[in-house]
């Protein structure tokens, strides 16, 4: 298991697009693409506006979905699916936690008043290899 936690992160430290789905008040999906940072213990943060439709999905049904590790589409080899539950927070720590320089032309610095962080808490994540039909599963 640690070899397979070892390659998720492998995978998650590389800087990519995720898609993000969350449930909407109807109980429909709704997706769009995040930018994560993964921690060592496999939790993902993302920077997100606090009016954004995401932040109201989360706080009414925190169960979220991503799928992420394709950096290169013509050229791909794994890729990831990770369920988890969400929360949103404008704590400062965090805020200063996801600030990286590419923010800066959405937000105006770590304490912009518009900017909070969405942070995913990994429930199950398949690893899947390209030509691999079977997935290899991480569990929390």
């Amino acid at each position: 298991m640690a070899d397979l936690k070892a390659r998720i992160l492998e995978i998650i430290h590389q800087p990519h697009l995720a898609a993000f789905a969350t449930v909407t008040g109807d109980g429909r999906p709704w997706v769009r693409y995040v930018m994560p940072f993964a921690d060592e213990d496999l939790t993902l943060r993302f920077s997100t506006f606090v009016s954004a439709r995401k932040v109201a999905q989360i706080r009414g049904n925190p169960e979220v979905h991503l799928t992420c590790g394709v950096t290169d589409p013509m050229n791909f080899k794994h890729y990831l699916q990770i369920e988890g539950r969400a929360e949103f927070t404008t704590a400062e720590a965090e805020r200063a936690r996801v600030w990286s320089d590419h923010l800066a032309n959405i937000f105006q610095g770590p304490d912009d008043p518009n900017m909070g962080v969405v942070i995913v808490r990994p429930r199950r994540i398949e690893l899947s290899t390209a030509g691999s039909f079977e997935p290899e599963v991480w569990e929390a």
